[in-house]
C-alpha cells in the first residue's frame, strides 16, 4: 500500500523545506539536496557534481525515513560507510515526521552530513 494523498502532500511539503534549507540557492549548480518516494520510504539524497568531470553528476544517500502504518510512525535510519542502513540512535522514531527532519538537520552525531 503507497502513502496516501495527505501524506504525500506532507512529505513534500516538509522534506522539500529540508532540501532547500540545507542547500542554499548560490550553490545548487554545485551541489543539492533531493529526495525520493518507494513504497513506504523517503530517501533523501545528496547530489554534487563529480569533480573529475563537472559534467557528471554524484548522488549520495543522506538519510532513510520509512513510515510504519500499524504504529503511525515514522523510523529514520542512516548509511554507514558499508552501504549498510542502521537505525539512527537514539532518535529512531517519532510519531511525526517534522521531529524526524529536525534531527536530520540537527545532525548532532554528523551521522547524514558528515
Amino acid at each position: 500500500m503507497a502513502f496516501s494523498k495527505e501524506q504525500l502532500q506532507l512529505i513534500e511539503r516538509e522534506v522539500s523545506a529540508l532540501c532547500e534549507r540545507r542547500c542554499p540557492a548560490h550553490l545548487r549548480e554545485q551541489i543539492y539536496l533531493r529526495y525520493d518516494i518507494k513504497n513506504h520510504q523517503v530517501f533523501i539524497r545528496e547530489v554534487r557534481r563529480d569533480w573529475r568531470d563537472p559534467s557528471e553528476w554524484i548522488e549520495t544517500d543522506v538519510a532513510k525515513l520509512r513510515f510504519l502504518g500499524p504504529s503511525n510512525a515514522w523510523r529514520l535510519y542512516w548509511k554507514r560507510a558499508s552501504g549498510k542502513w542502521w537505525l539512527y540512535e537514539p532518535h529512531s522514531q517519532s510519531s511525526t515526521l517534522p521531529a524526524m527532519l529536525a534531527e536530520i538537520d540537527l545532525d548532532p552525531d554528523g551521522c547524514f552530513f558528515g
